[in-house]
């Protein structure tokens, strides 16, 4: 997706604050699928499209609430709001003082800055991916649901995999039968904003084949996966903080500079820590279409 048409979908969310705002509108604007539209702008932007548009709208809101040309019921509903109740709600939320005691004091009230994006190559360094077709196969393992942590080592994924028996390792890991071989790890977000927090089903599990007999997974967790195509991308460094920059570079570089947008399906990461457990070699694939 080229970052002009990405900006030219910004440019409608600002002459539209005012009215619905339709994800697939701007998703047509940019050229991509509405999912590819919210990943790479949560990505780019540090924070889901919902949440963007919510505070540029009580932004814009809250001028016109210092302004006093209009009563803040007319406010409140200009910007999308049933009542005047939870616009006040809406309003204290995000400026820390209500609509009709920011009018009364000419309160300071906070704002969200419009967004555009602009591409910035730095270094000389390139990113390592090749793109795999693969046929049908299955992910077989055990699974938690755990919230989705970008910085640091996971807690919620660091007790679950600890909890998981050697025998059921040792069992799962004889299933591993294609790429990526070995125990991997498998991430499912319903969720296309991957804002912090949000949560998402965790394997700790292998790739196996479409056909593998039904008795082999007994009290297994099993997720079918469909043929497609997948972008793999390898790097190396500390961990856990390379694997987590990758997935950030994957979507604010590549996927800009490359005739790919990304499609939904699990992201799977396949990891060899060092001895002492400092640093990583990792492969992560995500599933993709060509644009």
């Amino acid at each position: 997706m080229p970052l002009e048409r990405l900006n030219q979908a910004m440019e409608h969310i600002e002459s539209h604050l005012d009215q619905p705002i339709d994800v697939a509108e701007l998703a047509r604007i940019a050229a991509t699928s509405e999912y590819h539209f919210r990943r790479l702008f949560s990505a780019l932007a540090g924070l889901p499209l919902s949440e963007y548009i919510r505070r540029r709208r009580l932004t814009v809101a809250g001028a016109e609430v210092l302004a006093g040309e209009r009563t803040l019921l007319d406010v409140a509903t200009r910007y999308g709001y049933a009542s005047g109740e939870a616009f006040a709600r809406a309003f204290r939320a995000h400026h820390g003082v209500g609509p009709g005691e920011a009018r009364r004091t000419g309160a300071a009230l906070r704002s969200q800055p419009r967004m555009s994006f602009h591409l910035i190559v730095e270094g000389g360094s390139s990113m390592r991916y090749r793109i795999v077709e693969k046929d049908e196969f299955r992910v077989a393992g055990k699974k938690a649901r755990v919230p989705l942590v970008y910085e640091g080592v996971n807690p919620a994924i660091a007790e679950f995999v600890r909890g998981i028996g050697k025998e059921t390792l040792d069992r799962v890991s004889a299933l591993s039968d294609q790429e990526p071989s070995g125990i991997v790890a498998v991430s499912v977000l319903d969720d296309p904003s991957r804002a912090e927090g949000t949560e998402l089903d965790y394997y700790h599990a292998v790739v196996t084949s479409a056909e593998a007999p039904e008795s082999d997974l007994d009290d297994l967790d099993v997720l079918s996966v469909p043929a497609g195509t997948w972008a793999v991308f390898e790097n190396s460094g500390p961990f856990p903080q390379a694997l987590q920059y990758l997935w950030r570079d994957v979507f604010t570089q590549w996927f800009p500079s490359n005739p790919y947008e990304s499609r939904p399906g699990p992201e799977i990461l396949r990891v060899r820590p060092s001895e002492d457990g400092t640093r990583a070699d990792a492969e992560l694939w995500i599933p993709v279409a060509r644009s």
